[in-house]
């Protein structure tokens, strides 16, 4: 089977990711009914009854030492949109996280792609592991906008014109780049999202520096936000202790 590709497919660019919440069961009392299970065996579940701002310091007693487990009894659901190479990054963190995202064998990609905005910082200072990012002049930001819109508008004529002629999508996406614009689900714990948000983010509060790229600690920065609401003692004993992952 192949694809006819519609005549209106016209090029659309965008600079932001979206990331939303579509299920969990998550909250603070998920933690606290786990880890008290190994005093307390089956009682332990009248902890979720209970009110988990009492229990605040065992959260944090659990998060400073590292007894991990008690955070992964919980499960949240995103749905995210963002460009390929973000995926690819993503699917780097694979214990305590699912991934199912669109498949360009089985439907016709369509042609958003990602440009940086203008705020995104463009040059690269010093040597991998002492390097910064700086502001770019004005015509460097030109150029990579300009570079980037036709590099992408040629590159899905060809994936159109492959298409048009009977190849199979599976075959004709080889040329589509990884600025493409791609959606999937992706499920994890607190602890799995802790971890991810250690090495994904850049945050004043962490004890170990970490130097994500912009683009992936744009959807790291969303997640973070929706979890902060779910689980707030956990959130709050995670910046605490120097957001580790337990």
């Amino acid at each position: 089977m192949t694809d006819t590709p519609a005549d209106d497919l016209t090029a659309s660019f965008r600079s932001d990711v979206t990331v939303e919440l579509v299920k969990h069961t998550a909250s603070d009392a998920d933690v606290l009914f786990a880890a008290r299970v190994s005093t307390l065996g089956e009682q332990s579940l009248e902890e979720l009854e209970k009110e988990p701002g009492r229990s605040r310091g065992l959260i944090n007693y659990l998060m400073r030492d590292r007894h991990g487990s008690p955070f992964e009894h919980n499960s949240m659901t995103f749905f995210v949109s963002a460009p390929i190479f973000v995926m690819r990054e993503f699917m780097r963190h694979r214990v305590g996280w699912s991934y199912n995202e669109e498949s360009g064998r089985y439907r016709q990609l369509e042609p958003v792609f990602y440009v940086p905005g203008a705020d995104r910082k463009l040059v690269q200072q010093g040597r991998p592991g002492k390097y910064e990012f700086v502001e770019g002049t004005a015509e460097q930001q030109e150029t990579v906008t300009r570079t980037m819109t036709e590099a992408y508008q040629e590159a899905y004529r060809a994936y159109q014109e492959m298409l048009a002629a009977g190849v199979a999508r599976e075959v004709a996406r080889a040329v589509l780049p990884v600025g493409l614009f791609s959606s999937m689900y992706a499920t994890c714990n607190a602890r799995s999202l802790m971890h991810f948000l250690g090495l994904r983010t850049k945050h004043e509060l962490a004890r170990v520096p970490s130097f994500p790229q912009r683009e992936i600690e744009m959807v790291a920065e969303q997640m973070e936000q929706s979890w902060a609401k779910l689980m707030p003692l956990t959130y709050e004993a995670f910046n605490a202790n120097g957001r580790v992952a337990p």
